[in-house]
C-alpha cells in the first residue's frame, strides 16, 4: 500500500518529503565534541604509523629471507 502510495506521488512531492525527512534525521545526530574528534584522529595517526613499522619491519625480514635462500640456492654448483 505504502509503495504504491509514493509511486502516485508527484516527483517534487516526493523530493521535498525527503528533504524533510533528512532535515528530522540530522535533528537527531549526536556530533562529536573537538575533544573527541582531536583524541580519535591522534589514535587513528599513530595506528597508522604503528602498523606502518610493523609492516616495514616484516617486509625488511622476508626480502633478507629471500636473499639468503636464493643465495644459497642460486650460489650452489
Amino acid at each position: 500500500m505504502a509503495e504504491e502510495l509514493s509511486i502516485q506521488k508527484n516527483p517534487l512531492v516526493r523530493l521535498r518529503e525527503y528533504y524533510s525527512d533528512v532535515r528530522v534525521e540530522m535533528r537527531r545526530v549526536t556530533w562529536p565534541s573537538k575533544q573527541e574528534i582531536y583524541g580519535t584522529t591522534v589514535m587513528v595517526i599513530l595506528t597508522t604509523f604503528l602498523f606502518g613499522l610493523y609492516f616495514w619491519i616484516c617486509d625488511q625480514s622476508f626480502s633478507h629471507l629471500v636473499a639468503k635462500v636464493l643465495g644459497f640456492f642460486l650460489h650452489k654448483r
